[in-house]
């Protein structure tokens, strides 16, 4: 099973504020998903993952 992280880990792995994690989640800015357990927000890891390692890039365009 994925491990779960909290807002606050992803935006210390990302380098982000949480505020901006929580505008990313309501304008879907970015395609990052995450689970809703009430009110809470959770990140699964291996989504973390796929997100960072989707934006590697030799070059600019």
């Amino acid at each position: 099973m994925n491990s779960l992280l909290t807002p606050s880990q992803v935006s210390d792995f990302l380098g982000v504020t949480i505020g901006t994690l929580s505008v990313w989640r309501c304008t879907g800015r970015y395609p990052l998903s995450f689970i809703k357990v009430g009110r809470r927000v959770m990140y699964r890891q291996s989504d973390i993952e796929n997100f960072v390692n989707g934006r590697i890039y030799e070059h600019t365009l």
